[in-house]
């Protein structure tokens, strides 16, 4: 369903891309130095974080982007929460998880007693409901993702939830896990369309939020707080104008923490710099996956012969190491390594730069050095690694293909290409994807689904439209349906697997690469770690 941001969201996306890839001013590489130790002012046990991430709106049932959902994460609880450092779901300010109806469609849940809210407001399950309807009934710009999908919600007791859902949704749980989902107080903010307050969170989790402006927030200890207390006196969040600001206000000591974000060469640096004792790297798998885009319904990439010898011809350790300095992992399926249903169909299928395949199959297509195969391949402008990307796979079809395959890369403007994709103006097309809730669905149906179309038409309205690739397939359409519907999961890791082995045979996407994501924190900071939905823990951190 986070398919619909690429409109929504593509500025975003490639200001994030931009901010991530930025080089150290003057073309300069980092160098790892020692770090000093932290100003006087950073004492006191609070906890300072830079970042470059200027947040928009604290208004939960508004804010899109990753700048101020890392600080929602923190400030406010949800129905449910993941394991930290894992895609598993468990209760939050639900207590158990939810009952579901024989019919898929109305789930009930017990909501926690003796949790109030910042500014005093008692919590229960109408409090919730209120909550969550505003989340859809104001129309921020997430509230399509429960709005789709919630028919109702209610509470049908002081403390328990009743949700009806317009149909049935196996993954709707990871949903509430989404950080606009958060629980609000009903004194402070009302239902209606627009009316949001930006400048302000009053939720009920263990930090509140005393001071913000794009520029810093100030998060104090709430102490309130029905669960895990946190360990330091509070945080205050830094935000740093670029990636080499941030850089150096951590390599000099200034912040405790740097995270999001930092290019490449930084990164590289920084931990080289902790390898040799002068601060500490935190490394974890994130959740964003990497593609290229096979638009479908255009010569030649409607002949599949041709869409799989693409997917020979990627070497994926390659562009990793050329593109992002092996700070990523390949990944061989659109649903990454995140979740148990993941199979790395590609890597079975056609392996890594297997330059004999491809040729086989581009012979097979009727291609030759006399009759060569021309691809355009295009990404934003702002994006740095994607220009990498398309310029190794580019170099590489000049070396391996003897003039058979040729690449030509292209660039436009970050406002004109997410606006092109979906009208099937590029043949191909490099595009990141980052996640709105951990299930193997958000990787799934936001690619592969079509409302509308035909085998011979392609897709004319649709998850696969937007995306760009025009991809149609009754089968592919049936197991989607299948998986949304299954609340058993062994069976739907069956059907999962279905799913990606059709995915491998029709090739409208061709996986690239799953992030990693970095954070970095200075001697004596304890209790850091990262979870794959870009969020940590606050409350955890200590020095």
């Amino acid at each position: 369903m986070f398919i619909r941001q690429w409109r929504r969201a593509g500025q975003f996306f490639c200001l994030f891309s931009l901010c991530l890839f930025l080089a150290v001013s003057c073309g300069r590489r980092p160098s790892a130095d020692t770090a000093v130790s932290p100003s006087p002012g950073a004492g006191g046990g609070r906890i300072t974080i830079g970042t470059t991430q200027k947040p928009r709106t604290m208004d939960p049932a508004d804010n899109y982007e990753l700048a101020a959902s890392y600080l929602h994460y923190n400030l406010g609880d949800r129905l449910y929460t993941y394991e930290p450092g894992t895609a598993n779901l468990k209760p939050q300010l639900a207590t158990a998880l939810p009952k579901v109806s024989p019919d898929g469609l109305t789930y009930t849940i017990p909501v926690r007693q003796g949790v109030v809210f910042h500014d005093g407001t008692p919590f229960n399950a109408e409090a919730m409901a209120f909550s969550l309807r505003r989340f859809i009934e104001n129309k921020g710009k997430p509230s399509f993702l429960l709005g789709d999908i919630v028919d109702s919600v209610q509470a049908s007791g002081e403390y328990e939830l009743s949700i009806k859902l317009k149909k049935p949704f196996a993954a709707f749980p990871s949903l509430l896990a989404f950080n606009g989902a958060s629980a609000v107080s009903p004194k402070v903010y009302e239902i209606g369309a627009g009316k949001f307050k930006p400048n302000e969170f009053v939720g009920t989790g263990p930090y509140k939020l005393v001071q913000f402006s794009s520029e810093s927030q100030r998060l104090d200890v709430f102490d309130k707080y029905w669960g895990e207390k946190p360990v330091n006196k509070g945080i205050d969040v830094q935000v740093l104008t670029n990636s080499a600001n941030l850089y150096n206000t951590f390599r000099t000591g200034g912040v405790d923490v740097a995270y999001l974000s930092l290019d490449p060469d930084q990164i590289a640096s920084l931990k080289d710099g902790g390898t040799k004792g002068s601060w500490q790297v935190n490394e974890s798998q994130g959740s964003a996956a990497s593609y290229m885009v096979l638009n479908t319904k255009t010569k030649p990439l409607d002949n599949p012969i041709v869409r799989q010898a693409i997917a020979s011809m990627v070497n994926r350790p390659l562009v990793n190491e050329r593109s992002l300095k092996n700070q990523a992992e390949p990944l061989y399926s659109m649903v990454p390594t995140t979740f148990d249903v993941y199979k790395p169909v590609f890597k079975d299928q056609y392996g890594d730069g297997n330059t004999e395949k491809a040729k086989q199959l581009l012979q097979e297509a009727g291609y030759s050095p006399t009759n060569p195969l021309k691809l355009e391949v295009w990404y934003p402008s702002t994006s740095p690694t994607r220009r990498l990307a398309a310029g190794t796979l580019q170099a590489l079809a000049t070396q391996q293909f003897g003039g058979t395959l040729q690449f030509e890369v292209k660039t436009e403007d970050s406002a004109s290409f997410f606006k092109n994709v979906s009208q099937g103006i590029y043949q191909t097309v490099l595009l990141d994807w980052y996640p709105d809730f951990l299930d193997p669905d958000n990787y799934v149906q936001p690619f592969l689904d079509c409302t509308k179309g035909s085998a011979a038409t392609g897709c004319q309205e649709g998850a696969s439209q937007t995306q760009g690739s025009f991809y149609y397939s009754d089968r592919m359409n049936q197991l989607i349906a299948q998986q949304r519907k299954e609340q058993n999961p062994e069976a739907r890791k069956k059907v999962f697997a279905e799913i990606q082995d059709l995915l491998a045979k029709d090739v409208p996407y061709v996986p690239l690469w799953q992030s990693k994501d970095y954070a970095f924190a200075q001697k004596g900071v304890n209790g850091l770690r990262i979870n794959p939905t870009q969020d940590f823990a606050f409350w955890t951190i200590s020095k």
